[in-house]
């Protein structure tokens, strides 16, 4: 498959289980997030890498994070879950730099920028990859929990592993409502 052919067809499959991406290939996809644009070369992007005992400890800052917010019991079963969606989730936060000519809104989009070129490594290597965020990104008690600092935001949860099913191709929509042409 050449590779226009491989962005034309990506999509997201949360159908995953293990193996994770081996150091190599791990490697190989951390690379692929620091190579994306970035004005001024700031490197506004921070990447959590948990697997393994990881997904209990961020399955207890979840469930934290849902416990103070509700006591919904079917939102803290969810949240018991969430992190084993997959056997690696890494998270991408931002790493905001200051800079006068390099806006937050810049660098946030350099960290989803990262974070997409991240799940695309994946798939280039064969794994399956699911980019989530949802309610527990914004959560203060979720960013703390990771040591993320203050004033940074959640880009996503991007779960990694091995596609226990593979996807019909869904359908793509048609460019023409998006584009506007000026010559």
């Amino acid at each position: 498959m050449s590779a226009i052919e491989f962005l034309l067809n990506r999509q997201s499959n949360g159908f995953l289980r293990a193996p994770a991406p081996n150091t190599t290939d791990l490697d190989v996809i951390l690379t692929a997030a620091l190579a994306v644009p970035d004005h001024a070369g700031l490197n506004p992007y921070k990447f959590h890498i948990i697997e393994n005992q990881g997904l209990a400890k961020l399955t207890k800052i979840y469930v934290q994070a849902i416990k103070a917010n509700t006591d919904d019991q079917l939102k803290l079963e969810k949240a018991k879950k969430m992190a084993y969606r997959a056997p690696m989730t890494i998270v991408v936060s931002t790493h905001y730099q200051h800079h006068p000519k390099v806006p937050k809104q810049e660098q946030l989009i350099t960290a989803g920028c990262a974070a997409h070129a991240m799940q695309m490594a994946a798939g280039a290597l064969g794994y399956g990859a699911m980019w989530r965020t949802g309610d527990l990104a914004y959560s203060d008690i979720v960013k703390t929990g990771l040591g993320i600092e203050s004033g940074n935001d959640i880009v996503g949860f991007l779960y990694l592993g091995t596609k226990s099913k593979e996807l019909t191709n869904k359908p793509r929509r048609n460019h023409d409502q998006y584009t506007e042409y000026w010559n």
